[in-house]
């Protein structure tokens, strides 16, 4: 049995994050790589990030993808599609998955030292943090 699932946890054991799909043409899907100096340095993950005091996943996901990667979203062309509920040594995270299929701009990598667009069964050996791995079988299913 996890030991963490018997133990109770405080509000500042979760960390609440959240992370988008993003989708193209081809049913692809955008994945950037952690940066250096970053826990998780060098994993593959979905673009997205921490949802800050007072705002709504879906603001927080707005202003994170504008910050990461440079392109404009709105609220309408957020939809939520799964999220991944995972303990790590140190913190319980909960990070709601959208999938957003239009967008404004270039992808332009602010963070992250690559980026690839991938179809979602491409994505099964890449080394991803363990709470974004079982997010693929969900997105294999939607797209």
């Amino acid at each position: 049995m996890n030991t963490f699932l018997s133990m109770p946890i405080t509000e500042a054991d979760i960390k609440l994050v959240v992370a988008c799909a993003l989708v193209d043409i081809d049913g692809r899907v955008l994945v950037v790589k952690r940066p250096p100096g970053k826990p998780m340095a060098g994993l593959w993950e979905f673009p997205g990030g921490k949802v800050e005091k007072g705002e709504r996943p879906e603001q927080a996901l707005i202003r994170e993808l504008k910050e990461e990667i440079s392109i404009d979203v709105t609220a309408n062309c957020l939809a939520p599609l799964t999220f991944a509920s995972h303990s790590y040594d140190d913190f319980h995270l909960l990070m709601p998955l959208y999938v957003c299929r239009k967008w404004d701009g270039q992808i332009v990598l602010n963070e992250a030292t690559d980026s690839k667009w991938l179809k979602p069964y491409e994505m099964r050996n890449l080394d991803m943090p363990e709470a974004d791995v079982p997010l693929i079988a969900m997105l294999r299913d939607m797209v």
